[in-house]
């Protein structure tokens, strides 16, 4: 019988970003080990800045250890060009975030039946198990729907609800302004069973 296996280059290890999805939340241990593998090579790197992790993002500014850009966070040059309001304590030459994702394999079980993959702004507001379970719950009622737009309209209505406001009110704030209500978030769900999904772009 042949296995299935999936390869992942991960560069958000400050967050959890990536679900199996039969319900093994157990991946959230997996997640944390990486996030504290993360933390430590960090803080190896650059054992002068104690504040080179503040509040599980780097230099208190990123939740992101690798990424493409943020070259502020990579090079002193490119820091010093920002305004200094917005500059970082950078402290020696060596970056602070890294454009090398880390790769890692993970074996499928027959019953995995999507990944999700997020920036952490999903997380926000919504747990693992709470992802996991929208995206199966919504798959079982609307076959032919988007997983992905579901989570986003999820995503909204909490926010919507912690802002004491109905979702409607929520987005009809400019989207500079709701930056103060919620991150900015991408979402895809990634079929493991051949399915595709059509989104109409539109919330509710």
């Amino acid at each position: 019988m042949r296995q299935r296996i999936v390869f992942l280059a991960l560069f958000s290890l400050l967050s959890q970003t990536v679900l199996s999805a039969d319900l093994r939340i157990d991946m959230l241990s997996f997640w944390w080990q990486l996030k504290f593998i993360e933390i430590i090579r960090i803080k190896n790197e650059h054992p002068d800045d104690s504040q080179c992790i503040v509040n599980d993002r780097v230099k208190g500014r990123l939740k992101v250890t690798r990424a493409f850009g943020a070259g502020f966070l990579k090079k002193p040059k490119l820091n010093d060009t920002l305004l200094e309001m917005f500059r970082n304590e950078y402290i020696g030459t060596a970056p602070y975030i890294s454009c090398t994702p880390s790769l890692c394999h993970l074996r499928l079980c027959p019953r995995d039946q999507f990944l999700v993959l997020s920036s952490d702004g999903l997380y926000q507001y919504l747990t693992n198990q709470e992802v996991v379970s929208l995206v199966e719950s919504f798959m079982e009622k609307f076959p032919d729907g988007d997983p992905a737009q579901h989570l986003i309209e999820e995503l909204l209505l909490h926010a919507a609800k912690r802002a004491g406001m109905d979702l409607h009110e929520l987005l009809d704030i400019p989207q500079g302004d709701r930056r103060k209500y919620h991150d900015d978030v991408t979402v895809m769900v990634i079929s493991l069973e051949g399915r595709i999904w059509k989104s109409s772009g539109k919330y509710l």
